[in-house]
């Protein structure tokens, strides 16, 4: 009810709507969307042969959420200890999480970043290798760093833009 406590139509939400809408109709887009939970589904299971408690058991869409209680590590630490390695995820709580949400017992992984930059299953299994190789020694520095350069060099064969 306008004017009053709602707005007008915005138009520019309407425009973006619409291409977006166009762009998810594309057989690219759809293409993308397949390879994006193809790449979830293969770092999940290596997560998991590595002994990664996966809450729902692995994933069917983009991201994951991974138990962290067998580790003894918060959510809070392991987001920082892969910050520092260059590895972006977030602490997330789990079903029944004992920690508070500002520490928590899970972190949440997510796979389109790295499918929009061309990654594809075998990069997947490299990245749960350093994924597993930090959340194993969260205060090694040593390992972190070495972490650190494998990814600036699996982000330079996958930039973001192309020159």
């Amino acid at each position: 009810i306008f004017p009053g406590i709602q707005g007008g139509p915005l138009m520019h939400v309407i425009a973006a709507k619409a291409v977006t809408f166009q762009l998810a109709m594309s057989e690219d887009f759809r293409a993308y969307q397949r390879q994006t939970v193809a790449n979830a589904r293969v770092l999940a299971r290596h997560l998991m042969d590595a002994g990664f408690n996966l809450v729902s058991g692995g994933t069917d869409n983009h991201l994951m959420l991974v138990d962290l209680r067998n580790l003894d590590l918060t959510g809070r630490d392991a987001e920082k200890a892969l910050e520092e390695a260059g590895i972006t995820v977030n602490k997330n709580m789990i079903p029944f999480d004992p920690r508070s949400p500002f520490v928590t017992s899970g972190i949440r992984i997510g796979t389109p970043a790295v499918t929009t930059r061309g990654m594809k299953e075998k990069e997947m299994a490299t990245i749960a290798a350093m994924l597993v190789d930090v959340l194993n020694h969260p205060a090694d520095h040593g390992v972190i760093s070495r972490v650190k350069e494998g990814v600036r060099d699996l982000c330079k064969r996958f930039p973001i833009y192309l020159e």
